[in-house]
């Protein structure tokens, strides 16, 4: 008997008879023998509504009441989802964070799991039930319920895995699997069998939609192989799992766009050490993430520091640099550019192949777009482009790499 984890994002359960779809879907997983623990998130829209709501009292509701309310989109699904499974005729429970022993630390609306006590879910499953867990939630040591951020439940689900030591875990969702772009954008996309956790991280902090970052560094710590795919169809989905010697063959295993990025540039810092930890750290304490850094020293001996962001983060980015650049020098000064958008492409074969960047730049060259920072790591090309340019880009960079086609083995 193998235990299954199984994760259901909120266009699964977005409808009653979406319920019933995953229900279906969970009763034929038992059926075949199988312990199941299904994770569902809150139904499509609620999230967002719950929000609007709170912003009714204020544009800065309390984080912990924040919190309260928000938790309530999960539980509501999970109830549901329990009533579809009795209605299918399997014995199931739901389970709140709380319940399922997911304990968190850090910042109202940004928790971080530190401990999951598996034991009550242990206990259930022995005594022959299905559970059905809310994704997107946990306790502080203190009692408070926490949320996990947005894509939350991703992380739930691999966390679960990892605690109960699940034989498979599988991220269902509106797609069916990790594509070397967004098939909106380049309709020749190819669904990727499979994908190694680094790779899976990169293209999820470049803007891929299909799983929070997150849960791919958890999984990857604690070797949880996951599979992506649709919770609407039985197709095969992608396995994230830790790379092998034969994905090296594969130079580019895909491309991904964020778009909304906005820029920041300061000018006229003093070269002197310590300033870049100043700057930094004033965007650090205002927690704003940033993404591309980039820093040089200019002829007449004054640094210039550039980075992106998300441009809802721009105008914070300002106020919170205003005080430390009047400490800095008088004549620093901060320009902004909003209107960007990033494209990466990424690969583990970059370790073994050269070349990856001239490809890239030519083809973006000859499309006629210009390109604004640069930034690299060992697996990952990453460039900011005119925002409306930016699917253009992708298409370029997608058909130079040929990734349409299947790599020779």
């Amino acid at each position: 008997m193998a235990l299954i984890v199984q994760k259901y994002g909120g266009t699964s359960v977005g409808s009653i008879d979406r319920m019933r779809n995953v229900a279906s879907r969970v009763k034929r997983t038992r059926d075949a023998g199988n312990q199941v623990v299904a994770v569902v998130s809150a139904m499509s829209g609620i999230t967002d509504g719950l929000i609007k709501m709170a912003k009714e009292f204020s544009e800065s509701p309390s984080e912990r009441e924040l919190d309260v309310l928000l938790a309530t989109g999960e539980q509501q699904s999970i109830a549901l989802v329990s009533m579809a499974l009795h209605e299918a005729g399997v014995e199931a429970v739901s389970i709140t964070g709380r319940q399922a022993g997911i304990y968190t630390k850090g910042s109202h609306t940004r928790g971080r799991i530190e401990d999951i006590d598996p034991s009550y879910m242990q206990r259930e499953l022995e005594a022959g039930n299905t559970l059905v867990v809310a994704g997107f939630q946990g306790i502080t040591p203190e009692g408070k319920i926490h949320t996990l951020g947005r894509g939350g439940s991703d992380l739930t689900a691999i966390a679960i895995s990892a605690a109960l030591k699940a034989d498979v875990c599988q991220i269902l969702t509106d797609v069916d699997g990790v594509y070397t772009c967004d098939p909106r954008i380049v309709p020749n996309a190819r669904k990727l069998p499979e994908i190694s956790y680094d790779e899976m991280l990169e293209m999820a902090s470049s803007g891929s939609k299909v799983m929070q970052s997150r849960s791919v560094e958890f999984a990857k710590k604690y070797g949880v192989v996951f599979e992506v795919r649709s919770s609407l169809n039985d197709n095969p989905g992608t396995l994230v799992l830790e790379e092998h010697p034969a994905m090296e063959n594969v130079v580019i295993r895909g491309v991904s766009i964020e778009r909304s990025q906005a820029r920041v540039t300061i000018t006229n810092i003093p070269d002197v050490p310590g300033m870049s930890g100043k700057i930094l750290g004033a965007l650090g304490d205002a927690e704003i993430n940033l993404d591309m850094i980039v820093s040089n020293i200019a002829s007449d001996g004054f640094a210039r520091h550039s980075f992106t962001m998300h441009s809802n983060d721009l105008g914070k980015a300002q106020a919170s640099l205003k005080t430390v650049l009047a400490e800095i020098s008088t004549d620093a000064k901060i320009e902004t550019e909003a209107g960007i958008a990033k494209l990466s492409a990424v690969g583990i074969g970059m370790r073994s192949h050269s070349g990856v960047a001239a490809t890239m730049f030519k083809a973006l060259g000859e499309a006629g777009i210009n390109i604004g920072m640069i930034s690299t790591s060992e697996i990952k090309i990453a460039v900011t482009v005119d925002e409306t340019r930016i699917e253009d880009a992708a298409r370029a960079v997608h058909d130079a790499f040929q990734l349409d086609k299947e790599p020779v083995k």
